[in-house]
């Protein structure tokens, strides 16, 4: 199962990077019709009148988590349940869950014995190297803004290039993994 949530957060990053989504669908070896089938049933689970709460879904999918932490999100206590996918053994997939099994956010995070990429400069982002919550740290203090869809994110920072000139820029991030990055107007 964990391989067909693979497929779904793939069809999602397609949007933005379809080579490299094609590539890492051929390295599954998974068809393209199976992504597509992984994708509608994952649309159909989550859309249905009778759907499981999504903190359940995921268990039903994907199994026990690998990890289950208390976190505290301001003054809100919640679990962050983690899982490994084949496709990124240096990420792990979390689910922060609060009372009642409400999902508050779901996206990949660095596993935590994965070192982290070094981000100093804008050469340094490129697509599916790093996550949200790295870029957010090295380009402090970065800021939300809005993203296109429920599983997208976005940034806004300043980052200087590899010859010391900052650019006011945006990025982008499908499931907290980076998809491209685009100077702000």
């Amino acid at each position: 199962m964990a391989l067909d949530f693979s497929l779904v957060l793939l069809r999602r990053m397609a949007d933005h990077n379809p080579e490299l989504a094609e590539d890492a669908r051929r390295r599954l070896g998974a068809s393209a019709t199976e992504m597509r089938e992984a994708n509608k049933h994952w649309q159909a689970m989550a859309r249905s009148p009778r759907s499981r709460a999504a903190a359940t879904r995921y268990r039903a999918v994907l199994g026990e988590p690998e990890s289950v932490e208390p976190r505290r999100v301001g003054d809100l206590e919640c679990e962050a349940w983690r899982w490994a996918l084949p496709l990124w053994p240096a990420l792990r997939f979390e689910v922060l869950v609060g009372q009642g099994g409400a999902v508050w956010n779901e996206w990949l995070v660095r596993a935590p014995d994965a070192p982290a990429p070094q981000l100093s400069t804008l050469e340094d982002l490129t697509p599916w190297s790093c996550t949200l919550e790295e870029v957010a740290a090295a380009f402090a203090p970065a800021r939300p803004i809005q993203g296109t869809a429920p599983s997208r994110q976005a940034l806004a920072f300043t980052a200087p290039d590899r010859d010391g000139v900052r650019h006011e820029m945006a990025a982008e991030f499908t499931w907290g993994l980076l998809q491209r990055t685009a100077l702000r107007d």
